[in-house]
């Protein structure tokens, strides 16, 4: 069939924008972009690491009457930068060392910015199949980096609460409901995950973690052979790859090992940590990860791409796709037929973007040894604050070493509330952000280094600044 052709100076009369604006005025704007994005990569450091505003005055310089008529795009992109988007924890700041870091790099930040342009989804292969292309590229690139067998299945989601989600919902889809073993380093938001899913309250078990705070095995095991004694079906173990808080990778093969003797799955958090098998060092302390039914990992935080983008990956062929395939009628034009990938089908998210291109690109434009390196940084320097710290005996007390870009700390004699007040205030000062933690009931601080950007100056610095009395 002949189709007629499309002038491209002319196409059919249609304007360039839905909505009208002269192509001209799209060029400039979107290089202005360009020029502040620029620009703000260049001054990151020297800007606060964390600003928080006040909600009645970000309100006032932000809203205002609904506008009927246009305003000035120049003026309001200037707002926006100033305001809104200087308010905000910069998780790319080298000194912001509190919760997990999110160093995007620029090449992630183009990929992002074409599927946005692009207007790019990625839900069926009939209405994306080069997305849909990137993103079954871009797993299995990943799967080859984090040493995952082959055969393994993902995809892409917001984050590590939804990544973890798929995985549950995967496990419960392929052996039934049972009981969930969790440790008290879990990330808070697994069994939130699990309840909402539906697991009744007393099929989340919250076990106590060891001395290390990793998952003790003998509570494992005591917890599993209970729940069989009393009749329940034990279905999973949610073990960690590192923990927020500390760091700290659950025993791995010893879990996997548990799991292949009851029949049950074995799901992985490696949110932040899981990356950190990229690297020689980080697989030795992951030991085990390969063994994983499931695991969860947020690119947006070790893989330096910007927010949002979280990984499921599934080592059971197929598993995602018997618990998420569906095909309604009105769907039938556009789904695969012959062997391609619909990731509508291996999540609850249908309409979806594609958060593939970004890591496509920049996997291609950095190389993967580039990524090792920077991983390995974000692991050399936490040890560089631990060995710091090491040398105020007097004022400072280790309580979980240097793992995978993670370290806690105590000041010594230290006062209810007292590291809480000093992270506050080097956090407000705008040099540095912080954060303090509890483990079992005790107060620390901690540090996450996992930024390549940052320098062994702004690690000594942060630490000095945390000695000074108030």
């Amino acid at each position: 069939m002949n189709y007629p052709s499309i002038d491209v100076d002319d196409p059919f009369g249609y304007a360039a924008d839905t909505l009208g604006m002269d192509p001209e005025e799209m060029r400039r704007l979107g290089h202005k972009i360009v020029d502040m994005v620029v620009d703000r990569q260049l001054r990151k450091a020297s800007e606060h690491a964390i600003l928080t505003g006040d909600p009645a005055d970000l309100m006032a310089r932000l809203g205002g009457a609904l506008p009927e008529d246009p305003m000035d795009p120049d003026a309001s992109l200037e707002l926006m930068a100033a305001v809104a988007l200087s308010h905000q924890q910069h998780g790319d700041h080298p000194r912001y060392f509190a919760r997990v870091p999110g160093p995007c790099s620029f090449a992630a930040i183009l990929g992002e910015w074409m599927g946005t342009g692009f207007n790019t989804i990625s839900s069926s292969w009939g209405g994306g199949s080069g997305p849909a292309t990137v993103e079954i590229v871009v797993i299995e690139w990943m799967r080859q980096m984090l040493g995952l067998p082959e055969g393994t299945e993902g995809v892409l989601v917001s984050g590590g609460s939804i990544g973890n989600l798929t995985g549950f919902a995967a496990a419960r889809s392929e052996l039934g409901h049972g009981v969930a073993y969790c440790c008290d380093q879990t990330h808070s938001s697994l069994p939130r995950d699990l309840r909402e899913m539906g697991c009744p309250e007393g099929h989340v078990r919250i076990l106590e973690s060891d001395d290390t705070y990793r998952m003790s095995m003998s509570r494992l095991k005591a917890a599993i052979a209970e729940d069989k004694a009393a009749g329940r079906r034990p279905l999973l173990v949610v073990a960690t790859a590192g923990s927020t808080n500390t760091g700290a990778c659950d025993p791995l093969n010893e879990i996997a090992d548990v799991c292949d003797a009851e029949n049950m799955w074995l799901h992985v958090d490696g949110a932040y940590g899981g990356p950190a098998a990229i690297t020689e060092e980080g697989r030795k302390t992951l030991a085990g990860l390969h063994r994983a039914d499931s695991l969860t990992l947020d690119p947006h935080k070790w893989f330096f791409q910007p927010y949002d983008v979280g990984a499921c990956f599934v080592t059971r062929p197929g598993a995602l796709e018997r618990c998420y395939a569906m095909s309604p009628e009105y769907l039938k034009d556009v789904q695969a037929t012959t062997g391609a990938v619909n990731f509508g089908n291996r999540s609850l998210e249908l309409t979806r973007r594609s958060r593939a291109l970004k890591i496509w690109m920049s996997i291609r434009t950095y190389g993967a040894r580039k990524f090792r390196e920077a991983v390995q940084q974000g692991i050399d320097n936490a040890k560089i604050a631990e060995a710091h710290l090491r040398e105020r005996p007097d004022m400072w007390e280790i309580v979980t070493p240097a793992q995978i870009g993670v370290v806690c700390f105590s000041l010594r004699d230290c006062e209810l509330g007292e590291h809480a007040a000093r992270s506050k205030l080097v956090s407000d000062s705008g040099f540095a952000c912080v954060s303090s933690t509890s483990l079992k009931g005790r107060s620390v601080l901690r540090l996450c280094t996992i930024n390549p950007l940052t320098t062994r100056d702004d690690i000594i610095q942060t630490i000095d600044m945390l000695a000074r009395p108030q």
